[in-house]
């Protein structure tokens, strides 16, 4: 178990670089299976969930140089099309193994997919895409074993919910079959989108993407390119809900504004101010953040939902930020039953807080935290613990750090750069 100890009352000042977006880059090695050429991939983040897809992918026969952020990877031969246990356990995106083992083989046996408790994850959409393309579906309580007696074959798809990896299964899936996929009620999630342009970029004719219609006219065959993926909007977002927390001065290179659109005006809400520029954001130093009354003075809800409404994975870093701004706000987590709980760490730290249930939780703000020894529950909220943590009076522990560092690159090392001061233990 890894665990990081955080002195508190940072003066956060610099420039940070965000690493390539964590979920453009677990279903990009997916679809890389579709493929017998040579891919490279850059701008790939060194994180452990990074590690497990690649392990997978090496389990079913490809091969792979993964080194400096860049990603040679070759799977010319399919060995197996049987994951083990073990690795499937690891994170959610194991599950998108399905699709190019279908493609390729016909046929793929995984078993349930891990990722973070943060509440029930229905595979529902998964199933009926892959089912509808041609695959049959055998599950009992321990595998999901797909099969296809012939070539996937492209329809008219309407998913209940728009689900990101439900989407970007369906778009591996179709990639490759026979006839048109017309994909409805598709996410529009800026990593979903990059997953398009890649599978465009080995040859695969997809339109709409960043739309909620997806149209996908299948190819016979897939090849090699050398794409670069976009940035980590949500390591940036984190950073940002950093510098607004300890009152810090911040440059984050390596955006796209259209991406920030909506997080610059969650933001604005709680009363921090933020400029968006064509390849950086900046967050002015010296701010005294109030939280915005809605019209009427009535207290303000923060929501989430499905893109390009403010995304879940924002929700637990900006609770902390809120923490530390006059007034009062509402979070209203609509997406997962789960995440809002961490909330009780940060009472325990000195937050003024009333978790309402768990959907909602109320701030009011501001609130002197104090160091606290915790556990990081999921990615998201291990990296918000950080934040309190960094803006609280005196020493902190995080333990079950190996959860964060799933989705934040170089996280020591960055926050080193930036004058936090942190250390693994």
């Amino acid at each position: 178990m890894r665990s990081l100890r955080v002195r508190g009352e940072a003066a956060i000042r610099g420039e940070i670089t965000v690493s390539g977006n964590k979920n453009a880059a677990l279903p990009m090695i997916a679809a890389l299976l579709l493929t017998d050429e040579e891919v490279t991939l850059r701008r790939i983040p060194d994180i452990l969930d990074v590690h497990t897809m690649l392990d997978i992918a090496s389990e079913l026969g490809a091969e792979y140089e993964f080194k400096a952020g860049t990603l040679r990877f070759c799977c010319r031969n399919i060995r197996t099309t049987s994951i083990s246990r073990e690795l499937c356990s690891r994170n959610r995106t194991s599950i998108l193994f399905a699709a190019p083992l279908l493609a390729r083989c016909r046929r793929a046996e995984l078993f349930p997919p891990g990722g973070d408790v943060i509440g029930r994850r229905r595979l529902d959409a998964h199933f009926y895409g892959l089912e509808k393309l041609g695959a049959r579906l055998e599950a009992d309580d321990l595998t999901y074993q797909f099969r296809a007696d012939r070539r996937l074959s492209g329809r008219e798809l309407f998913l209940d919910e728009a689900s990101v990896t439900a989407t970007e299964q369906i778009l591996i899936a179709a990639a490759t079959a026979s006839g048109v996929t017309r994909l409805y009620n598709a996410a529009c999630e800026p990593h979903v989108r990059d997953l398009a342009n890649l599978l465009n970029a080995m040859g695969a004719r997809i339109s709409g993407a960043g739309s909620n219609t997806v149209t996908i006219e299948g190819v016979e065959k897939l090849h090699g390119t050398d794409y670069t993926i976009v940035g980590d909007h949500i390591e940036a977002g984190s950073f940002v809900a950093l510098a607004a927390a300890t009152g810090g001065e911040l440059v984050i290179r390596g955006t796209t504004p259209r991406h920030y659109w909506m997080l610059r005006r969650v933001f604005e809400r709680i009363g921090v101010g933020l400029e968006l520029h064509a390849d950086h954001i900046v967050v002015p130093g010296g701010q005294h953040p109030e939280i915005q009354p809605d019209f009427g003075g009535h207290i303000p809800q923060i929501s989430d939902g499905p893109w390009p409404q403010y995304p879940s994975d924002m929700m637990s870093c900006t609770i902390v930020a809120a923490t530390q701004c006059r007034g009062t706000v509402m979070f209203f987590e609509k997406m997962f039953e789960s995440r809002i709980y961490f909330a009780d760490r940060l009472i325990s730290m000195g937050a003024n807080a009333i978790v309402c249930d768990p959907h909602r939780v109320v701030i009011t703000g501001p609130a002197r935290l104090h160091g606290l020894e915790m556990s990081s529950p999921d990615i998201r909220a291990g990296m918000a613990m950080v934040i309190a943590a960094l803006c609280a009076r005196g020493e902190s522990v995080i333990n079950h750090a190996e959860i964060i560092y799933r989705g934040y690159e170089n996280l020591v090392a960055k926050l080193g750069a930036i004058g936090a001061e942190v250390e693994e233990i």
